[in-house]
């Protein structure tokens, strides 16, 4: 019997240092202010407008590349309201379009709406990151799942943005998504 409690207890260490390695080290752990004095600054209405081109790939939960995409972006702003229409092309020859809508707020918050995001994304900027909490429903094509995502854009000094997202479903991750961001030539 103490040997089954030592095995337990010794379970129950590992699986509660697992857990605080994810939240506290890992792509979850990180803050906006993690990133507060950053350089260059991020700006949304500055660095996310016009006309952009977003390349990159989406890897399932293995961790192996399952879909690689290209999109043109299209952003106005409007005061503090901004549009973004996303139009991606998929390796596969399939298409997806998305608008989102964004409502800055104070101290460098935001919140963003979509067609396939149930209520709403609650972002935050700081420094040269922003990153963005919300749910996203796949096409039923995809199985119609709702995803949590957090979704980080990470801002270089060249301007090109480094944008890197994870789904999770019942908080195991089920792809992740890393791409760039730049404005069109």
């Amino acid at each position: 019997m103490e040997l089954f409690v030592c095995f337990l207890l010794g379970g129950l260490l590992v699986l509660g240092l697992v857990l605080l390695r994810r939240f506290l080290a890992e792509f979850p752990g990180q803050k906006p202010e993690d990133y507060a004095d950053g350089f260059p600054q991020f700006d949304l209405k500055e660095h996310l407008t016009g006309k952009m081109i977003c390349e990159g790939v989406i890897y399932g939960p293995m961790g192996r590349v399952t879909s690689s995409f290209a999109a043109d972006f299209d952003i106005t702003w409007d005061g503090d309201t901004g549009v973004m229409k996303e139009h991606f092309r998929y390796n596969d020859g399939s298409t997806q379009d998305r608008e989102w809508t964004i409502h800055l707020g104070e101290d460098g918050a935001f919140r963003s709406t979509a067609p396939d995001v149930p209520g709403e994304g609650i972002g935050m900027q700081a420094g040269s990151a922003t990153r963005m909490l919300y749910k996203i429903k796949l096409p039923e094509e995809a199985g119609g799942h709702v995803l949590n995502t957090v979704d980080w854009m990470y801002l270089t000094p060249d301007g090109a943005i480094i944008n890197r997202s994870q789904f999770r479903k019942f908080g195991l991750r089920v792809a992740e998504l890393v791409a760039t961001i730049r404005p069109a030539p």
